[in-house]
């Protein structure tokens, strides 16, 4: 019996070894989520002309990102019972499936209800895909390697956005946005697939098979009853309310506050796209020299007064500046909050990642629904001082709510 289990650990190391030694591991993982940024990019980008295509108002279009949202956070909260059942590798194959087929699908819609229904996969694969990523490197990555691939995964969402938004910008005057998703989304999406597909065949099984023997609810029990993995989800809310400042509103104001046209916006989103990208980067090296928690909460503290701060300049390149400072942190903030969330529940990684997912798309929810209304009632300092403010709670929560489970283990 005893060499049986030593049999079966030895198969199972050797897997974990396989996987982690795989030089296209990680760039499959970084480049699915990538590719996972590009619908989403299209859309913002090519709004009126996507309703003209379909003949709709644009607010009609719009409706594209609210379906797409809506199927992400119901898939998530589903994917908490998939990640016991089945396979992390099969499952952010079928992600990313999903993924090629919403993007060849839209490229094919002939009226508004077609590419409302491809587009909806959109947020069905991202549910999937994100947080089986982080599940993956949870599963294969030596800890002390964790931080570093969750911030290369993490930087690659905000590249897309700072050089696939221009990629677009110059495809799409050749033939439209139809063009860019032939040319660019979906060949980017059948390359991060066959990545995935040859990349991850020795994924670490052992945990998926003792987790069958769980239920869903117990193993969602076992979550609830842990304080500190409630204290990451709870912080995700507030982290991303306070984030929706700058992601949905850092575009307008400097549009409405300074006059800018909406090209000089666009250059100051990418510069903030591009100070995420190197917060997220850096977020190996500060964990290194302050733990997971210390991380999480400090980021957040200064990404969420920094956010207050913009709206208060009274110049324009000082207000950028603010807003790219807070772009770094929030770039720290995601990356530290994904590792700290990554090792709370090693046993149930997939549920508590999938949990994760769909409290940060409650949390951006909540932030753009309470911006828009701050705006309806007051200004960008009020918007500042209340979305900032959820920040400063959720540094709060993750300081004195939340544990790093690799520094109490020891």
């Amino acid at each position: 019996m005893q060499i049986a289990v030593k049999d079966s650990t030895t198969i199972l190391n050797q897997a974990e070894k396989a996987a982690s030694s795989s030089r296209l591991f990680l760039p499959s993982l970084i480049v699915s989520n990538f590719a996972t940024s590009t619908l989403g990019i299209l859309t913002a980008l090519f709004l009126l002309e996507m309703s003209e295509t379909f003949g709709v108002d644009r607010g009609i279009m719009g409706q594209s990102n609210t379906v797409s949202s809506i199927v992400s956070v119901i898939f998530a909260l589903a994917m908490g019972i998939l990640s016991i059942r089945f396979s992390h590798r099969i499952l952010i194959l079928m992600g990313m499936l999903s993924y090629s087929i919403s993007a060849i699908g839209c490229y094919f819609a002939w009226d508004i209800n077609s590419i409302l229904i491809f587009y909806s996969l959109n947020g069905l694969a991202l549910a999937i895909v994100v947080p089986m990523t982080d599940t993956l490197i949870g599963d294969n990555v030596a800890l002390e390697k964790r931080a570093s691939a969750v911030g290369w995964t993490v930087a690659a969402g905000s590249l897309a956005y700072f050089i696939g938004a221009p990629v677009m910008g110059v495809l799409s005057g050749f033939a439209g946005w139809r063009f860019v998703l032939l040319s660019f989304i979906i060949p980017i999406s059948l390359m991060a697939l066959l990545m995935l597909a040859t990349s991850t065949r020795s994924a670490k099984q052992g945990l998926r098979a003792s987790a069958t023997s769980d239920t869903y609810a117990n193993s969602l029990m076992k979550i609830i009853s842990n304080r500190s993995a409630i204290g990451c989800l709870v912080g995700a809310v507030f982290r991303n309310a306070s984030f929706a400042a700058l992601l949905y509103y850092g575009w307008a104001f400097t549009i409405e506050r300074f006059g800018l046209s909406v090209g000089f916006a666009s250059i100051v989103i990418l510069l903030a796209a591009l100070f995420f990208t190197l917060g997220s980067l850096t977020c190996s090296a500060v964990i290194r020299k302050l733990g997971r928690r210390s991380s999480t909460s400090a980021a957040v503290l200064l990404a969420g007064l920094f956010t207050i701060s913009y709206a208060y300049a009274p110049y324009i390149w000082l207000s950028v500046a603010l807003m790219s400072i807070a772009g770094w942190f929030y770039g720290l903030a995601t990356s530290a909050f994904t590792s700290l969330t990554l090792e709370q529940m090693p046993e149930l990684r997939g549920t508590m990642m999938s949990l994760a997912y769909a409290f940060v798309g409650v949390g951006f929810a909540i932030g753009a629904a309470i911006g828009g209304l701050t705006l309806i009632l007051y200004d960008y300092e009020e918007l500042g001082i209340i979305l900032g403010g959820m920040g400063i709670i959720a540094a709060i929560i993750f300081q004195f709510v939340t544990v790093d489970p690799t520094k109490t283990s020891h």
